[in-house]
């Protein structure tokens, strides 16, 4: 038990995070705990797990985002040859995230994976960061990956009321939604938006340097739009006091964006931005109202702070995997 709590008490959002980003030294330095575990330490804090789940309150509230990450209703067999043992505490956040849940079960199981920005729809039971928001993305099973970058939270000092009646945008536009968001909104008096990574075939007036993730909270609205999938930043403003506006989410990870409700977690504007000067300037003059989404937002992402509870998920998402691909018997 010492070393579980050892491990839980250097977690990125305990120490100081000047940028507001999760330190990536403090990440490197817990994944390469995880290979001083003793398996039978593993098994019994499993078993643990497990057993606990027919007493907690929240046992329906568990099964349901379960099922929610891993929608197979029928047993669909793998396809491929990678086994767990293929899945190293190294290289790749995809590996390191993948194996501190993996490291659970028997290494011959066999696995197939989706890993990086997947934006397609897969054919067989694969481990995925992140689907489209479709009704037939069963086979994309969800496990909280590349957490390092994605899984930020923020504590902002700052009322919504005192901000700047504006939004902001920073990030790299290499996608053409982006670059049609700057040609839009660049040097527009209430949209701050810049592009942080300096393509030679962009004008080059959007060009600004990083800021950190505090910077962006002067702002009463921040912009949270997809990238290759989702918009990274939209979990760390949805734990800020200001607001996240955005078109309506098109794919989801461990967050579960395709949960979020517009005028309820975040603000929500049309896919061709041509509506977000009005929505500003409403949630600028409707102060109550724009603080009963920021408390929605907190309500929403305050769900997975609960490290316990988050690592039970994950284990029976991992759990029903092996079993609706035909590897271990159905638990009753």
């Amino acid at each position: 038990m010492a070393l579980r709590i050892s491990l839980h008490k250097i977690r990125p959002s305990y120490i100081l995070k000047p940028r507001g980003k999760n330190l990536k030294f403090v990440y490197y330095i817990r994944c390469a705990l995880r290979n001083w575990v003793p398996q039978c330490w593993l098994k019994r804090h499993k078993t643990t797990l497990l057993n606990s789940l027919e007493h907690r309150t929240d046992k329906d509230y568990i099964l349901d985002r379960v099922n929610y990450y891993n929608k197979l209703t029928s047993i669909t067999p793998v396809t491929g040859t990678k086994s767990l043992t293929d899945i190293p505490n190294k290289g790749s956040t995809y590996n390191r995230d993948t194996f501190e849940i993996a490291r659970y079960f028997d290494p011959s199981l066999k696995i197939d994976t989706l890993f990086g920005d997947n934006v397609q729809i897969g054919t067989t039971p694969s481990i995925v960061k992140s689907r489209p928001i479709q009704a037939d993305n069963q086979f994309d099973v969800v496990l909280n990956l590349d957490k390092v970058r994605h899984f930020t939270f923020l504590k902002d000092k700052r009322s919504f009321a005192s901000k700047l009646n504006q939004a902001i945008f920073r990030g790299a536009t290499y996608q053409s939604h982006r670059q049609r968001f700057m040609n839009m909104y660049f040097g527009h008096p209430l949209v701050d938006c810049a592009n942080t990574a300096h393509k030679s075939d962009l004008p080059s007036e959007w060009n600004k340097p990083l800021i950190t993730l505090y910077d962006h909270l002067h702002y009463k609205f921040v912009i949270c739009l997809e990238g290759n999938d989702v918009a990274s930043n939209l979990k760390w403003v949805m734990s800020s006091n200001s607001i996240a506006i955005m078109p309506k989410p098109k794919y989801e990870t461990w967050f579960m964006e395709g949960r979020l409700q517009a005028g309820v977690h975040y603000i929500e504007i049309k896919d061709d931005f041509s509506d977000l000067e009005e929505k500003i300037q409403y949630y600028s003059q409707h102060i109550d109202e724009a603080e009963v989404i920021i408390r929605n937002a907190h309500e929403f992402v305050h769900q997975f702070f609960d490290h316990t509870r988050e690592e039970l998920i994950a284990i029976l998402v991992m759990q029903k995997y092996f079993e609706m691909t035909g590897q271990v018997h159905r638990s009753k």
